[in-house]
């Protein structure tokens, strides 16, 4: 119906059966639902929130039990989730607390572009007071070691500030002086080549100036937008987003649900395949 085409080979197993099932086979988990036959592309229902919060429990239940190396989810509507009742943000914050970690990281990863965030969905007038130079620091290190999984070996990272000019020697702001000097200052004592804060909006000059010599491998933002617009005006189609700090290795693409486009035929796969790459990249480095 939607133009997959399927493996020969695929087997559909009962989600209590994957403990059986072949090695050397594609195999589907057939989620049975009583909603599924009322179920319209494109609509808002809580239904729809209900079985993507049961999938992605019984997805990351399967990757613990060693079934699977690693987790691409597709992306989900937040406002659904909410509907059936699952009060979690999106997707990192529901697989860190399925997997017992309190502080992840949302990063984005593209061969032209690397960029991590210190805060994920939060409120712009939540991020001063969500900001510290720990936790700050946590998302440096969890970023340098991200970059040496995608083959950086000496990753250059430059970080963000958080107010306009870099905070103008604090006309605008102290955070800089506060939290983000401390961070990178703490983070070279470690021996990692971090460097800011940078004046946010010069920091991706060179993607236009000279895009073949970027001047860090990759990039701590402070808050979502900061990082996310310059990452998907370069790479909307084939961004993946990456849950750095968690026990198993877990992507998505980089973009929302695009309920407007549902059932049409014209949303792109391309980020999604992408995810899939750089999943099996991270799960068999040795083997790509």
């Amino acid at each position: 119906m939607v133009g997959i085409p399927v493996p020969k080979d695929v087997v559909t197993l009962s989600p209590d059966g994957l403990s059986e099932a072949p090695r050397d086979r594609h195999i589907i988990l057939d989620f049975t639902f009583e909603a599924a036959d009322a179920i319209a592309p494109g609509v808002l229902q809580s239904a729809c929130g209900k079985m993507a919060h049961t999938w992605i429990c019984a997805a990351v239940r399967d990757i613990q039990a060693g079934h699977a190396d690693a987790l691409v989810t597709a992306p989900i509507n937040k406002e659904a989730l909410h509907l059936a009742g699952v009060h979690f943000p999106g997707h990192t914050e529901l697989i860190a607390h399925l997997t017992g970690v309190s502080n992840p990281c949302m990063a984005f990863y593209s061969p032209k572009l690397i960029v991590s965030l210190a805060t994920i969905h939060e409120a712009l007038s939540e991020v001063p007071r969500l900001l510290s130079a720990p936790s700050l620091l946590h998302i440096i290190r969890l970023t340098q070691a991200a970059c040496r999984k995608f083959g950086i070996a000496s990753p250059r990272m430059g970080v963000l500030a958080f107010n306009p000019h870099a905070g103008e020697h604090g006309l605008f702001g102290d955070e800089e002086s506060r939290i983000i000097v401390p961070a990178i200052d703490q983070a070279n004592a470690e021996g990692i080549n971090a460097v800011g804060p940078l004046v946010p909006d010069t920091a991706f000059t060179w993607l236009n100036t000279n895009p073949a010599h970027p001047p860090f491998d990759a990039y701590v933002a402070m808050y979502h937008d900061q990082g996310l617009i310059p990452f998907k005006m370069v790479a909307f189609d084939t961004g993946v987003n990456v849950t750095l700090g968690l026990p198993i290795i877990r992507t998505s693409p980089d973009h929302g649900t695009a309920f407007d486009l549902a059932w049409q035929g014209k949303a792109s796969p391309n980020s999604l395949f992408s995810a899939i790459t750089l999943a099996a990249r991270m799960a068999r480095p040795t083997a790509l």
